[in-house]
């Protein structure tokens, strides 16, 4: 049996949504340190480090991956955060999605497929570059 949350409470998980858009790490960190679900979704699907990979918040993508955030996550669009990246060019976000496990063939609109669609060759040479690295 689960209670209901309440207005308060349902504005407060809202807000985290916003630090993560807005790349505030330390509050966002502190939260999650404190029991906020490193992995808290939206109702669209996205989560905390969905948001913080689109709005290109390097930082905070990697504060939550240290605390566990699910790279394989996949929101209601079929987009990931390396997806996510991958469409914002940020090469230090997708190089610390990549060394925590991420997929780059995940999801409907896969970070490759995103690459490929936008013509984006240096962050599809990052990609691949990983995937090779990784048979090695």
């Amino acid at each position: 049996m689960t209670d209901a949350l309440t207005e308060q409470e349902l504005s407060f998980l809202r807000e985290m949504f916003d630090l993560a858009r807005a790349g505030d790490t330390a509050r966002l960190a502190e939260a999650v340190d404190a029991g906020i679900p490193v992995n808290l979704t939206n109702s669209a699907g996205d989560s905390l480090l969905i948001l913080a990979a689109y709005h290109d918040h390097p930082e905070t993508v990697g504060a939550l991956l240290e605390r566990g955030a699910d790279t394989g996550r996949v929101n209601d669009r079929g987009q990931t955060a390396l997806g996510a990246a991958v469409f914002r060019r940020s090469e230090r976000s997708v190089g610390l999605l990549l060394n925590a496990g991420a997929d780059p063939a995940l999801g409907p609109r896969s970070a490759l497929d995103i690459a490929r669609y936008f013509d984006l060759p240096e962050m599809l040479a990052l990609l691949t570059s990983n995937a090779s690295q990784a048979e090695v």
